[in-house]
């Protein structure tokens, strides 16, 4: 019995010796099933969909569909597995995963190769991850070089190698693997290194791609050729090894001379322009839809206009700083900070806004000299400055709208105190000084009288000019008060010179805009401009402004345009703030539309008597004599019936033989709509022919609003 007891404690104890070894043996393998697990876990919450999101710079187009810019995305090109060269995807195999058709995301072979190299060599130097691996890395944020976070890859590649094929895999690698110099992407670099397509890689050229991807900057073959030889040639060795490629083909392969014959990729272009059609885009997509990249927008720019505007500009700003009687830091003497940038500039600025009448795009946008001095954009708001003269034309043609004629005697002289209703003792004078008693209203306009201006803003009236500034675009809290006649508010370039566009098109606003279509990655329209066309002010009293804004460069406060050279059929004002501290030209072709201002950041006077026509005019007639040759100006026609009238200057009425005899009566041509409908009440006498032929027709006869006969002496500046 004792004997069987002994032999049943020693089986019992041998037993127990094996489960506690078997213990010891399965709680390591728990432990590392555990990780295993909770590494799993872990690849799990990464979004697979990232691995395809590459971002790409946003494709900027021109007018004519030409590569204008980059925006934003990584400097990458993205291009399909068969649009690559074979020879590259082969090398790109040879060199960084050679079983990758064979292992399911992580190669156990290639790892246990290369930790048995960095045993013998005492170095950690071998990588052992797959092309996937590489592909999980590049594409998601697995963390830094830790072990972490190379057993986290191996997971996160088991699960890239399930969610898409090889043939997936290997494209999304070789469009999102860095090769240097700022390229993403096999057809990034292969346009940067050698100027061609990657399917027009030839097996040389392959190999010198895949040989940059484990150190693309160390052997470029812009700064290292030789380097960039030999490693080539180590590809080449491992494709011949692997029956890629022939021994014939690789020596010939090796032969030829890495020499680059890199093409200029397009990049992101700093300046006013790009700037507009950043703020556009910001307010046209997501956050994301734009910094995924791979957008292809067409804008509106014309680069010809774009580089003359910019030319014309820096030019005709220079030449003011030249001058005798400009006293103010010039920008050849302006000396950026060390740090940031100067939220103004101390020297001369200028802004221009060039529009197509016909749609509203915008052809060319300058905000200022020197984009990267000064970001801020003076051709768009918040850039806004009072607008001076620029504002007279909408009131005069408020007043042709309510039967005010430009033939109409008004009063040029000082305006008196208590004379211009709600304006107290405000009695603006001419910028001049002068005076020049009785003038026909439309001495007014093309002289840029202030006394005339205000007057016809009286007649207007003050709350349908402060309404029609807010409906031309000017703003949307346009100040009450008589001193809006004149322009005494701001606005900005862009929204002035829409405003103006008006003019050209008979009454009708173009609404300005910079980005014409945007497709996504695919091809897929997702934004359309809506060509917005938006009527402003009546056609028959726009079309008499216009006349009048001709003859502005004929004989007005604008007609040194002719010694600038300038010869083409236009019409324009200018415009000059109270102590000259803004300059404007705002004018047009039948063609375009275009605005010119000219100041200072902080507002000063520019020089003494600095006018619109002195200081903004040269740089519009260099921008559209350049523009009309590409946007030619024909001779601008009214399109609406004319009808020719004899008219009484003092009633607006048609002239009797008494205005006849009393000297007031004109002919005038004007819209069928803006002829007179009644006789002069005034003069006496009989109808003239004319008159009287009027009513033999049986056009219909009305009576004009009877302020334009109320109270005369105030109208002509009496007492």
């Amino acid at each position: 019995m004792k004997l069987f007891a002994r032999a049943s404690n020693k089986k019992g104890r041998r037993k127990f010796r094996i489960g506690w070894k078997l213990a010891l043996l399965a709680l390591p393998l728990a432990a590392f099933f555990a990780v295993l697990s909770f590494y799993a876990v872990w690849a799990q919450t990464f979004d697979m969909k990232k691995v395809g999101d590459m971002p790409e710079r946003n494709t900027v187009f021109d007018v004519d569909g030409k590569i204008y810019s980059r925006l934003a995305g990584a400097n990458r090109l993205k291009v399909a597995l068969n649009e690559v060269s074979p020879f590259f995807v082969d090398a790109v195999i040879a060199r960084e995963d050679t079983r990758f058709f064979e292992h399911g995301g992580i190669d156990w072979r290639g790892i246990a190769r290369a930790l048995i190299k960095d045993i013998l060599s005492a170095s950690a130097k071998e990588g052992a991850s797959s092309l996937t691996q590489q592909l999980a890395r590049n594409s998601l944020p697995l963390g830094g070089r830790t072990l972490s976070r190379k057993i986290l890859e191996a997971m996160v590649a088991l699960r890239i190698e399930r969610d898409f094929t090889k043939q997936q895999i290997i494209e999304l690698y070789i469009n999102r693997i860095y090769f240097g110099s700022g390229c993403y992407g096999v057809q990034t670099a292969s346009m940067a290194y050698f100027g061609k397509d990657a399917a027009k890689l030839n097996l040389s050229e392959a190999a010198v791609l895949a040989g940059l991807i484990r150190s693309p900057n160390r052997f470029s073959p812009l700064k290292n050729p030789e380097g960039a030889a030999l490693q080539r040639n180590t590809v080449l060795d491992r494709m011949l090894e692997l029956k890629k490629i022939t021994a014939a083909q690789a020596e010939q392969a090796k032969l030829a001379k890495v020499t680059s014959n890199p093409k200029r990729l397009p990049q992101v272009q700093e300046n006013y322009a790009m700037d507009a059609v950043q703020r556009d885009l910001n307010l046209l997509l997501t956050p994301d839809q734009i910094d995924n990249g791979g957008l292809f927008i067409y804008t509106t720019l014309d680069p010809t206009v774009q580089a003359t505007a910019t030319q014309a500009l820096e030019t005709q700003l220079g030449k003011i700083e030249h001058q005798s009687n400009f006293h103010h830091p010039t920008k050849a003497s302006y000396r950026p900070p060390d740090e940031g940038e100067d939220s103004s500039m101390p020297y001369l600025q200028g802004a221009l806004v060039a529009i197509d009448n016909t749609s509203g795009g915008i052809r060319a946008l300058v905000g200022g000299r020197d984009y990267a001095q000064s970001k801020f954009n003076r051709a768009l708001a918040p850039a806004n400055r009072q607008v001076g003269s620029a504002f007279k034309p909408f009131v005069y043609t408020l007043a042709f709208t309510h039967g005010l004629l430009p033939g109409a005697a008004i009063s040029d002289g000082p305006i008196e105190p208590g004379e211009i209703e709600g304006a107290g003792n405000w009695a603006p004078g001419n910028s001049d000084g002068t005076y020049g008693g009785i003038q026909p209203v439309s001495y007014g306009l093309i002289h840029s009288r202030n006394t005339m201006s205000v007057r016809v803003g009286q007649f207007a009236g003050l709350d349908d000019v402060q309404k029609i500034a807010t409906t031309v675009g000017l703003g949307e809290n346009i100040p009450r008060g008589p001193a809006i006649f004149i322009g005494s508010f701001e606005t900005n370039l862009k929204d002035l010179t829409s405003a103006y566009t008006i003019f050209p098109n008979a009454g009708i606003r173009k609404q300005a805009y910079i980005i014409e279509r945007i497709d996504d990655a695919d091809h897929n329209p997702i934004y359309r401009a809506a060509h917005v066309a938006i009527p402003a002010l009546d056609p028959g009293a726009a079309w008499m402004t216009s006349q009048l804004m001709e003859e502005v460069l004929i004989s007005g406060t604008a007609a040194s345009a002719k010694s600038l050279g300038f010869k083409l059929p236009a019409a324009g004002k200018t415009g000059t703030t109270n102590d000259y501290k803004d300059a404007w030209f705002v004018g047009y072709t039948t063609a375009l539309t275009c605005g010119v201002w000219v100041g200072f950041d902080q507002p000063k006077t520019i020089i003494p008597r600095g006018y619109g026509a002195a200081l903004a005019l040269p740089v519009w007639t260099q921008v559209m004599t350049k523009a009309a040759q590409r946007y030619p100006a024909r001779a601008l026609e009214p399109t609406m019936p004319q009808s020719k009238a004899v008219v009484c200057s003092i009633s607006n009425h048609l002239a009797t033989t008494g205005c006849n005899a009393a000297g007031t009566a004109y002919e005038i041509t004007l819209p069928d709509d803006k002829v007179p409908q009644v006789v002069c009440e005034i003069h006496g006498g009989t109808q003239t022919q004319f008159a009287q032929k009027l009513q033999d027709l049986g056009q219909k006869a009305g009576t004009l609003p009877s302020k334009i006969i109320q109270s005369f002496r105030k109208f002509f500046g009496g007492k």
